[in-house]
């Protein structure tokens, strides 16, 4: 059933990149405490299969999906719109949107590889944070979850346009954090952006496919969905520019 008084009950949150492994999750996970999700997804098959199962599971909850041009920033902040029109708030945007290139060695990491990681990691940062900054700040928890990754502050060898590009990524959700901070009122700080730090996610198709694999230091797609939902259980104020580590810290 849906959950009419779980701790996200009456919160309405978007998802950036909802479609794959980690997104399924991240919608079921929501959708269990009680919010209503709005998932988007540049692939609109991926998007429905994870709606269908996050509503499925939740029988009754509100999970619905839109497929968003998030590299285009009036798309973007139309579709922050529309979830308020409909819904009368916007409370939270997780920023789930992957993608990887990478090589061994340096001389290897090819510009083109940047070329797109800036696109997927880099932009749809920028375009999302835009769009929904007015609505999360006028929510009474408003939050921006952004996914990054380990590499960002130990970048390897051949991972230095995808290491780049998360660290980009990582200082425009501080400055975003800022933001926040510089506008609260004397009541205190409601809306904060805050960073998830993962070596990398695992799922259990991979395990599937993998059965010898040992994914050390690997963070279940489950387990990241359980610490995003977790961020709405905090203050804003012990959120808001930080960086949490869900796997060891380099």
């Amino acid at each position: 059933m849906h959950n009419g008084n779980g701790p996200l009950s009456g919160a309405v949150i978007a998802v950036a990149g909802a479609g794959g492994p980690a997104g399924k999750a991240t919608l079921m996970r929501l959708a269990e405490a009680g919010a209503t999700v709005v998932g988007s997804d540049n692939n609109p098959e991926r998007l429905a299969e994870a709606v269908d199962a996050a509503s499925y599971a939740h029988g009754g909850a509100s999970v619905v999906g839109e497929t968003v041009d998030l590299l285009d920033l009036q798309s973007t902040r139309d579709w922050a719109d529309r979830i308020e029109k409909e819904y009368g708030r916007v409370d939270g945007l997780v920023h789930l949107v992957g993608g990887w290139r990478g090589g061994k060695a340096f001389t290897r990491s090819g510009i083109e590889d940047w070329d797109l990681l800036e696109k997927l990691l880099i932009r749809t940062v920028q375009h999302t944070s835009l769009a929904f900054y007015d609505g999360l700040q006028r929510s009474d928890r408003g939050r921006y979850v952004l996914i990054s990754a380990a590499g960002a502050s130990q970048p390897t060898a051949g991972n230095a346009a995808y290491s780049a590009a998360k660290a980009a990524s990582e200082a425009w959700t501080l400055a975003m954090a800022d933001g926040f901070r510089k506008t609260a009122d004397e009541s205190g700080l409601t809306s904060a952006a805050t960073i998830l730090i993962v070596k990398a996610l695992v799922h259990d198709a991979m395990r599937a496919e993998r059965p010898n694999a040992k994914f050390a230091g690997f963070t279940d797609v489950n387990d990241l969905a359980e610490a995003i939902a977790g961020v709405w259980d905090k203050p804003a104020a012990e959120v808001n520019g930080n960086r949490l580590w869900l796997t060891e810290k380099p």
